[in-house]
């Protein structure tokens, strides 16, 4: 399968259209433009953290999973991917944070910016 993990917080910071002043709202618009985006992954996997965590619930959407990160978006982000990469998928990891993209490539990721993500959803 393709899996595409997405670090929502770094996708939504990467644009500055007020997000911050409603971190939830943002979380949502994401999650609504991944259920209707035509990708050519099986599965997305959307990690949300903090405030975002209001505006989606955890769980499956159509062929998008979102994870409310327990503690910090980075460590769930790394546990998701290590799990898709451990049952033998292909995955793509979206995130701005080179430490944290040389970590999931170091699992076997492919890591891409979030301005791929936003060019990729149109």
């Amino acid at each position: 399968m393709r899996v595409l993990v997405v670090d929502a917080a770094n996708v939504v910071g990467s644009r500055p259209d007020g997000w911050w002043k409603d971190r939830a709202s943002a979380a949502r618009r994401l999650h609504e433009t991944l259920l209707t985006a035509d990708v050519a992954y099986d599965r997305v996997v959307m990690v949300l953290e903090g405030q975002a965590k209001g505006g989606v619930r955890a769980g499956r959407d159509g062929d998008v999973l979102t994870v409310h990160a327990p503690k910090d978006g980075d460590t769930a982000i790394i546990e998701q991917v290590r799990r898709a990469v451990d049952a033998g998928d292909h995955v793509t990891a979206i995130t701005a944070d080179r430490v944290l993209a040389a970590r999931l490539e170091g699992l076997g990721a492919r890591s891409m910016s979030p301005s791929w993500l936003l060019d990729l959803l149109g």
